[in-house]
């Protein structure tokens, strides 16, 4: 699947630009360089890891689906199946979607693709390096229907790929569509950290599961984006690890075993008797400014820099990567990982040259060796 998502990037590229300079055009200019940049490093890592971990991607499902199949694979040949194996995805993904946010252990997983404070096309790349990971259990349901891999992976693919159009503040109401079909409307809500928007709107292409099941609400007032506990940070790894270790700290302080176990499972929210975690939005939080600290032009240019070269390395590398040995693959992952950080660290305007050289070095080294 990452291969395939590497020949969209230039497509995803044209439609980001074309984003930006319609909302420069129309004075509405909602996109920020480094939160840009974190975005899209999150995207590429999550492209890296699923890279390394192709049995928790497709091949679970490849090898589940002929032993636990309760309906003939032959069944679903045509145009029909595919369309049936696109909402069957859907009403999984709804349920794995809603899951990672009333769940803490899965909102830990999920939670990088809500940290934007911003909306844009760049949002819609800010994936999430273990949601598949933990995800997989979730769709053996079409194993048991004997939905082909083939089917299965490309319905996958359907339902990402969908998913970008909708990452937009430029598209308003649409009128019926949006009373059927996961709009950018709808999706600002779920994005939102609005009391009245919060975990809502799950659906990734069709919003009739959110209507059937109560999860649904219309888009009513203007959007405060993010998580609500904010981030405040250019660090990618801090970002994939800000709500684990946050999870432990919790379970450090909660002093029965049944209850650390409740931690993990229960809403992100969830304090038993005792103590709070202060997980709720208020009206302090909304009146927050989105977090952009300064940065001297010098450091965005270098991360520019940095991560374009990475991004280049990234690419190579993938392409490849089905061909390759696990340890290769592993060494090129961290590579890609080691530029990623330091995009981030020049954000923060930590690490200057010596950061930045020995980014370049390495994913330059990867490049080179690559092609």
């Amino acid at each position: 699947m990452h291969r395939v998502l590497l020949i969209a990037v230039p497509l995803f590229g044209l439609c980001i630009a074309l984003e930006w300079l319609w909302g420069r055009l129309k004075g509405r200019d909602n996109y920020r360089l480094a939160d840009s940049l974190s975005s899209l490093s999150q995207g590429l890592m999550s492209l890296a890891v699923a890279a390394v971990t192709p049995l928790f991607q497709n091949g679970l499902y490849l090898m589940a689906q002929p032993h636990i199949a309760l309906v003939s694979p032959s069944v679903w040949d045509g145009c029909w199946g595919f369309v049936v194996a696109i909402v069957l995805y859907d009403f999984c993904d709804y349920w794995l979607h809603r899951v990672s946010h009333e769940s803490a252990l899965f909102w830990a997983a999920h939670t990088v693709h809500h940290q934007s404070e911003h909306f844009n096309l760049t949002t819609a790349l800010r994936q999430e390096s273990f949601y598949a990971v933990m995800g997989t259990p979730f769709f053996l349901p079409m194993a048991l229907l004997g939905i082909p891999a083939e089917q299965y992976a490309a319905a996958g693919l359907f339902v990402l790929l969908y998913q970008f159009w909708i990452h937009t503040e430029h598209v308003g109401r649409l009128g019926w569509l949006d009373r059927i079909f996961s709009t950018p409307s709808n999706h600002r809500v779920h994005h939102a950290v609005n009391p009245g928007y919060l975990d809502k709107n799950y659906g990734a292409v069709l919003v009739i599961w959110d209507r059937m099941f109560g999860t649904f609400v219309e888009e009513s007032e203007p959007c405060v984006y993010g998580t609500v506990k904010p981030l405040h940070s250019w660090n990618p790894l801090f970002a994939v690890g800000q709500f684990y270790g946050e999870l432990f700290q919790r379970m450090r302080a909660t002093p029965r075993w049944s209850d650390k176990l409740k931690v993990l499972f229960k809403s992100p929210g969830w304090a038993p008797p005792g103590l709070s975690f202060n997980a709720e939005p208020d009206a302090e939080r909304l009146r927050q400014p989105r977090f952009d600290p300064p940065t001297r032009p010098l450091d965005r240019w270098r991360a520019l820099g940095l991560f374009l070269v990475t991004a280049a390395a990234a690419g190579a590398w993938m392409g490849q990567s089905d061909d390759l040995g696990e340890a290769r693959n592993l060494v090129a992952a961290a590579v890609v990982v080691a530029g990623l950080y330091g995009v981030g660290a020049l954000l923060s305007r930590r690490g200057g040259w010596p950061i930045l050289v020995i980014g370049l070095a390495l994913n330059a080294a990867l490049l080179t060796v690559m092609w």
